[in-house]
């Protein structure tokens, strides 16, 4: 039987699972131009570089734009570009190694002040600041220089030749800083600066409060893209999916709410007689369970726990990490927690489409999973339902973020696991402490003190180079680097890492597909993560609001400068 410990409650837990019975909702009188957006986590900077999580890249968006960025369709879209680079323009050096932007001539930040070549100069030396160790840092890696050519021309130059050339400054990673504002905080005290909670931005908005987990916008008077719809935003984070879903859909008390991870069956009655309605938008995002490589519970010499040096007692063995993938009922969790917004994968690498390998498959089998571990020496010798191999029970600590998808994902999980003979321990974390990047939150998914984890993350651009090399051996999380580089689950494989580093530079890319098709499938023969639910972006949105537009690509408030009001007289 699995066993519950380090049980710790989120904000509003108690509405996080749905009600069995209908309740009558009142609907109240909200002013029609404040829009109210709904978020599970808190924003804590409105800095987009010093970001602790999505709520604060969706929270900047608002305030903050990139030079461009890519709509569904996954075309790119200019925001302060003036036009997008290409080899007709002259915008894309031939050899691969350097990109050249022309910038909109007519933007300026909103206190009036113009918006030059030199502030995104500017934003590139402060990402690679060492010092102020930037949480968008890794998209920047194969930058060599950033140069203004003239007031409104950039010219980017990598270090190699880089087909990924239109990672850096654009999206909600791409967001550029304020020269005069941010440039006496490039240093150790950036996390400090005023202009983190009252930053000063080129976007449609401007943040007026941040407080109590809510932040404030009114309308950005220098905007160069006219006066946007709204009087008044607010952003409140620290709500439960449900309770976030209820307020759009039923109560009408707010107009968005955002990454909906509630169950298929509570959303479909939410969505009865709603005053709103659900969005599914597959991009990316894989939900997965990481297996440690190293053992969380042994200590280093220095003290370090999950040390790629001190490896795991029994997933380092391939075996085992078979028969744990083997034990994993996708379509069961897939159909029944996920509905339309999941589908059952084994692949990692799951958008665009076209680096998907059709080689990779999956299966529930646990007769074969059995077979996998007697073969590895984990049997049941006392008879009393467990295995173990020498002297040693075969047993996991398997946590997961506070949310009731994620409960439930680990008690199917667990219940497969223990028909084998394994032993699981379920650890519940706090949301804010599990997705956080303090080094001092040991619970966090970097730290991974645990021997399994299960959350959902996928690449945040088109071209999935950064997102590929975070399986590097060169990205292990450790101590060393204060637990901030995305390896968490220390798994290292040199022909992996040879395959990233040609992947990285191979222009031609019909070669390039196939390497990293190629990475794919070793990730998926080496069991290094076990993919489970390829999810959907499920958000609410309230009927009152029309030209709100998703992508996969960038925050869910990316284009909120064309979000308006349904005229009261066409509804």
């Amino acid at each position: 039987m699995a066993l519950v410990t380090t049980v710790t409650c989120s904000q509003s837990t108690d509405l996080a699972t749905a009600p069995t019975t209908a309740t009558e909702v009142v609907t109240p009188e909200r002013d029609p131009q404040t829009l109210r957006l709904l978020y599970s986590r808190s924003a804590v900077t409105l800095n987009p570089h010093l970001a602790t999580g999505y709520q604060d890249f969706e929270a900047a968006r608002i305030v903050y734009e990139p030079l461009a960025s890519y709509n569904q369709a996954g075309e790119l879209v200019p925001f302060l570009a003036d036009e997008i680079p290409s080899a007709e323009n002259g915008g894309i050096a031939a050899d691969g190694t350097a990109v050249t932007w022309t910038l909109r001539p007519d933007v300026t930040w909103s206190d009036g002040e113009p918006f030059t070549a030199d502030d995104v100069v500017f934003t590139f030396e402060f990402i690679r600041n060492p010092v102020v160790a930037a949480a968008t840092a890794q998209y920047y890696e194969g930058v060599k220089s950033v140069e203004a050519i003239d007031k409104y021309t950039v010219k980017i130059t990598f270090a190699t030749p880089t087909p990924a050339w239109s990672v850096p400054f654009t999206g909600q990673t791409g967001l550029i800083l304020p020269r005069h504002i941010f440039e006496e905080h490039n240093g150790p005290k950036a996390r400090d600066a005023l202009a983190n909670l009252q930053p000063v931005g080129t976007g449609p908005y401007q943040a007026v409060g941040f407080e109590s987990g809510t932040v404030i916008y009114e309308p950005n008077p220098s905007y160069w893209g006219g006066r946007p719809a709204f009087e008044r935003v607010e952003l409140v984070g620290g709500l439960a999916p449900y309770a976030a879903a209820r307020e759009v859909l039923q109560t009408n008390e707010a107009d968005f709410a955002h990454n909906l991870q509630v169950e298929a069956e509570a959303l479909n009655e939410l969505e009865t007689g709603a005053s709103g309605h659900i969005t599914h938008l597959f991009g990316s995002q894989v939900e997965r369970i990481m297996l440690n490589f190293a053992n969380p519970f042994a200590r280093t010499e220095d003290g370090e726990r999950s040390s790629p040096t001190i490896p795991h007692p029994y997933f380092s063995d391939l075996r085992v990490r078979e028969a744990v993938n083997l034990a994993i009922d996708r379509d069961t969790i897939a159909k029944e927690l996920y509905g339309t917004a999941g589908k059952p994968t084994a692949q990692l690498l799951v958008a665009p489409l076209d680096y998907q390998s059709k080689s990779i498959t999956y299966t529930y089998d646990l007769e074969r999973a059995k077979a996998l571990l007697d073969e590895a020496g984990w049997v049941d010798t006392n008879g009393d339902g467990l295995r173990e191999k020498d002297g040693v029970a075969l047993e996991v600590l398997f946590q997961a973020a506070v949310n009731p998808v994620r409960q439930k994902t680990q008690t199917i999980v667990s219940d497969s696991l223990a028909e084998l003979g394994v032993d699981v321990q379920i650890s519940r974390v706090r949301l804010d402490e599990f997705f956080s990047a303090d080094p001092k939150d040991t619970q966090s998914l970097n730290h991974f003190f645990a021997d399994m984890q299960v959350y959902s993350i996928g690449n945040e651009n088109p071209d999935p180079t950064t997102y590929m090399g975070w399986w590097t051996c060169a990205k292990i999380a450790s101590q060393a680097n204060q637990w901030q580089q995305p390896n968490n689950a220390r798994y290292c494989n040199p022909e992996y890492d040879r395959l990233w580093q040609e992947a990285k530079q191979e222009l031609d890319p019909k070669r390039r597909t196939e390497l990293f098709q190629q990475m794919n499938e070793l990730l998926a023969e080496d069991v290094a993560v076990i993919p489970v639910v390829h999810r959907a972006m499920t958000n609410a949105v309230s009927d009152r609001l029309t030209a709100v537009e998703f992508t996969p690509w960038d925050a869910s408030t990316w284009a909120i400068k064309d979000w308006k009001p349904i005229p009261s007289d066409s509804k």
